[in-house]
């Protein structure tokens, strides 16, 4: 080996030398910071699946946090004893995502209960009725369009006259016919309107295209925490005007959410949520355990499992932004469960589909649990509790009927 050689190579083994002043240094916790995966991936080559994109290549910043929600939901919420809720916000089946993401969570058993905005299930009948809904841009001319008979969300375009007027022609029908006529929760009005939209695919030789219809045939209940903020609740204003009988309930919907939620623990289970966006949809699922624990005085702890992904910044103080550790100040988090809790900030079209593939590729189809078909029975049990826990009667001053 020549000298110099000799040499460069002293100078390597000295510099890897640790220094005497670090010896000296008391790192008690150092090991436990650097526990974490070593950053250094391979190079991407195009073959990979995406299960190892997701596992080996997001490794900081947001694209961790997707990862550590998708290993959280595929690894420990799935497990057979957690009830699983998904809230929805955002324009999302308008852009394709109930029939790409929402609709396989459904038929595998991942998703138990959802909370929806009125205008994502409105839009969806759209894909039901084999209606148009085609990708266009946001540079469009909006007064161009309003000329040409369309409407814009976006990059999306649907028709006006023969697609939402026409949706709406088929909704008004709908809402007037026997099984309408009482009082009813969202649950109960989306369920029937999930049997239409069943129906409808049917006869356009459609499959597994309606978010409505998949819940319909899964049992799983679908709730929308604004009931007049969408075009269904506008249309069953537009009806009670004629005399329609429909009255939709939001109480029916605060006690069997409710009672989903108490359902999973006093059966031995867990709980745990997954939140598309924020909004007024997020705010209904958490409260479930201010409702159990704040106004029904039952003794729980919060939420065992908790994603989001959302866009909105924490610190502007909106429900939308805020963190599952101020969800724990509310009792919506169990604290010692904080560990279990991914908030992913980035845009949901982008999320969703790839939690979706992770999910169904990392775990098979749960038991669906048909939680529509329980619904009676978990309010008679939250009813039941409720009064265990406090000293009060009915209104009227009669004992409670608690079957």
């Amino acid at each position: 080996m020549a000298r110099t050689e000799r040499t460069n190579v002293r100078r390597r083994e000295d510099l890897s030398e640790m220094p005497e002043w670090l010896k000296e240094k008391q790192c008690p916790h150092k090991k436990k910071y650097m526990a974490g995966k070593r950053i250094m991936p391979k190079n991407i080559t195009g073959k990979e699946k995406l299960g190892y994109l997701v596992d080996e290549v997001f490794l900081a910043y947001n694209s961790a946090r997707l990862k550590e929600a998708c290993q959280l939901f595929s690894r420990r919420m799935l497990e057979p004893d957690v009830t699983i809720g998904m809230s929805i916000s955002g324009a999302l089946t308008p852009a394709g995502l109930g029939c790409s993401s929402i609709i396989p969570l459904i038929k595998a058993g991942f998703v138990d209960w959802i909370v929806s905005t009125g205008a994502n299930l409105y839009h969806d009948m759209h894909f039901a009725l084999n209606y148009p809904v085609h990708a266009g841009s946001f540079k469009f001319d909006d007064t161009d369009l309003r000329d040409n008979d369309l409407v814009r969300i976006y990059d999306v375009v649907i028709p006006y006259s023969d697609g939402l007027m026409a949706t709406d022609d088929l909704l008004r029908e709908m809402l007037i016919q026997p099984e309408f006529q009482k009082e009813m929760g969202t649950a109960e009005l989306h369920y029937l309107l999930g049997k239409y939209c069943a129906e409808w695919e049917r006869k356009n030789k459609l499959k597994d295209v309606s978010v409505l219809a998949a819940a319909y045939r899964a049992g799983v209940p679908c709730y929308t925490s604004s009931p007049g903020d969408s075009t269904i609740g506008m249309n069953v204003a537009g009806v009670e005007l004629r005399g329609n009988k429909l009255r939709m309930n939001p109480s029916i919907d605060v006690n069997e959410t409710t009672a989903f939620v108490l359902a999973a623990k006093r059966g031995g289970g867990r709980s745990g949520v997954v939140l598309w966006g924020g909004g007024s949809p997020k705010n209904f699922m958490l409260q479930t355990e201010p409702q159990i624990q704040e106004v029904l005085r039952i003794k729980e702890f919060g939420q065992d499992f908790f994603i989001q992904v959302t866009d909105a910044r924490p610190d502007t103080g909106g429900l939308s932004g805020a963190t599952p550790s101020e969800a724990v100040s509310w009792g919506k988090v169990d604290p010692t469960k904080l560990p279990d809790a991914v908030v992913c900030y980035t845009d949901t079209t982008i999320a969703m589909p790839l939690f979706t593939h992770y999910a169904l590729a990392n775990h098979k189809p749960r038991k669906l649990r048909r939680l529509y078909d329980q619904r009676d029975k978990m309010v008679k049990a939250l009813t039941k509790e409720y009064f265990a826990h406090n000293k009060v009667k009915m209104i009227d001053g009669s004992e409670p009927d608690l079957g």
